[in-house]
């Protein structure tokens, strides 16, 4: 199976649960993954990153394969950006909740 075949086949939902099986080093069952499993499903993480995914988080992994960082700056102004775009906030004092 080539990339393309593997990005193809790759939904949002097989991509959260091999992500979270890479941060948590155990399949959603609770077992734990092999050192194998490990390292393909992080590559298919970061793969699927790379080229599907296009996060706006601090880190990530650009198209070329790259690590991403965002400044602060940057990382303000597309909360700014985000915020302005929403049209309101609920907020909540502690004695609503």
């Amino acid at each position: 199976m080539n990339v393309e075949q593997i990005l193809a086949a790759m939904t949002p939902e097989v991509y959260d649960r091999l992500r979270q099986a890479v941060e948590t080093g155990k399949w959603p069952d609770g077992n734990p993954l092999s050192e194998e499993q490990k390292e393909n499903c992080l590559q298919a993480v970061l793969l699927y990153q790379a080229r599907v995914a296009r996060s706006n988080e601090h880190m990530t992994v650009g198209e070329s394969g790259e690590i991403v960082h965002k400044s602060k700056s940057e990382l303000r102004q597309e909360l700014r950006e985000t915020q302005s775009n929403e049209q309101s906030i609920a907020r909540f004092k502690q004695d609503d909740i």
